[in-house]
């Protein structure tokens, strides 16, 4: 019989199974049926409350994954929805729970939150503020985490998650989902020189140097440190080696179900011309007026229509520009549950990925979700801004365009229609392709290998 000695610090054991004699913090054990314990894993980001309604999205679909990779994973989110009066009663507790398809949530209170004003600031401080009770009570009753993955949008997720794994001795990884303050700053909702920009900037820094780990979802976020002079490399205090990149991406086995399951009845989607579709918001970072311009453009070719999907504040002007300019190849289909995306996507013949040259800087990348499920829908791909580490480059699935002029626009939707047809359907056989490096499983494998990088890390400090 054997004799040797077992770390358990991971594991337990069934007392009735083994015998031995303990050491210091090591067993040694002889005979012995040991289960390994579940790691626990917090997400924590304050929108997530969408992803529960749609039964969809990034962490969900992290935490879906975790779970069938043997993990305790949790999302804890507001009890509110993004600009929506709707909320999750807490009772007289700050936060509640709800298992959904074996996810666990904790809805963390907060005020309710309708547009960019004060209510939303008030909002975002009650999440922060109130994380620390409900975090607390919950380790109470459930134990403490192993990991705490704090996402943006909003940076005070972040610094709570910093904060409080500090007082729990657990890591804290942040996830930057958007680069703020930079992208406050594009839409000149705050000047970088003023006081309040440099003390949103020098509050990012402080993230990016107290986080165990970050993670980027656009690959060249990662510059922005470097630009920054942040790097340890050009004498600043953060490791570049600590800064890693998950994508968005896409469910894609739940993608083709919806494709079979979630039919949505359209005529226009069945009038077997050649669809032009846009899926998204209708806002000016999104310049889906450019798309009109190209449309005008093709009001003679009748064999090609354009279908808008979606909503926002551009929406009833386009409406009224469809009507006063006569464009009768457009259809502005409005707001459609998301459940149908695939669908519609599928009966696309090419899709529009469309945005304002500059509105945002696109150098470092593209994390936009629709990207992911037009791959998916195994449709070639328009993109009205060239991007750095472009992803429809890389896997060579579509078009990007240099000027994103309505001209360019039309000659690219022209051209990918008079493709022959095995130059048409490869770019969509690249489409789907690439969407499989995207798809969660995929990702939920990247972010487990950066939470085991940091349990290590943590382990040996």
């Amino acid at each position: 019989m054997s004799l040797f000695f077992f770390d358990y610090t991971d594991y337990y054991w069934k007392q009735d199974l083994c015998w031995g004699s303990v050491e210091g913090n090591k067993l040694n054990i002889t005979e012995f049926e040991v289960l390994k314990l579940k790691k626990k894993i917090w997400l924590w980001n304050h929108y997530a409350t969408d992803m529960y309604k749609n039964k969809g999205g990034r962490h969900y679909w992290f935490a879906e994954n975790l779970i069938n990779k043997e993990y305790e994973a949790t999302v804890f989110c507001a009890n509110t929805y993004h600009n929506n009066s709707e909320f999750i009663d807490t009772g007289r507790k700050k936060y509640a729970t709800e298992n959904l398809n074996g996810i666990p949530f904790v809805f963390v209170k907060t005020s309710t939150a309708l547009g960019n004003g004060l209510d939303r600031v008030k909002n975002m401080g009650l999440f922060y503020w109130n994380l620390f009770s409900v975090a607390k009570a919950f380790e109470k009753e459930n134990g403490k985490p192993d990991v705490i993955v704090a996402s943006s949008v909003h940076p005070l997720t972040m610094v709570a998650g910093i904060q409080i794994a500090k007082k729990m001795n657990v890591p804290c990884i942040c996830e930057i989902r958007d680069l703020w303050p930079e992208a406050i700053f594009s839409f000149n909702k705050a000047k970088e020189n003023s006081i309040l920009g440099k003390i949103l900037v020098t509050g990012e820094h402080w993230i990016y140097k107290k986080a165990d780990a970050l993670i980027f979802t656009k690959e060249g976020d990662t510059d922005y440190i470097k630009e920054k002079k942040w790097d340890i490399k050009q004498g600043g205090d953060i490791k570049l080696d600590k800064a890693h990149y998950i994508n968005n991406g896409v469910d894609v086995e739940a993608f083709n179900k919806s494709v079979n399951e979630k039919v949505i009845k359209d005529e226009d989607l069945e009038s077997g011309k050649f669809n032009v579709v846009y899926v998204g918001a209708i806002r000016p970072v999104n310049n889906v007026g450019n798309i009109l311009d190209a449309a005008k453009l093709l009001k003679g070719d009748k064999d090609i229509q354009f279908l808008i999907y979606g909503d926002g504040i551009q929406k009833e002007m386009l409406e009224k520009r469809v009507v006063d300019e006569g464009l009768d190849n457009v259809k502005i289909k409005g707001f459609v549950n998301k459940q149908y995306i695939p669908y519609i996507l599928s009966k696309s013949s090419v899709n529009i990925l469309n945005y304002s040259q500059t509105q945002y800087n696109w150098a470092r990348g593209n994390s936009s979700n629709k990207l992911f499920e037009y791959m998916a829908s195994g449709k070639p791909i328009i993109s009205t801004v060239k991007m750095g580490y472009s992803i429809i480059e890389k896997y060579k699935c579509g078009m990007e365009l240099e000027n994103s002029t309505p001209e360019e626009l039309v000659k690219a939707i022209v051209d990918i229609k008079k493709m022959p047809e095995h130059e048409y359907r490869l770019l969509g056989t690249n489409a789907k392709s690439g969407a499989k490096d995207f798809d969660y499983t995929v990702l939920t494998q990247k972010l487990i290998n950066v939470i085991d990088t940091v349990m290590e890390e943590n382990k040996n400090d």
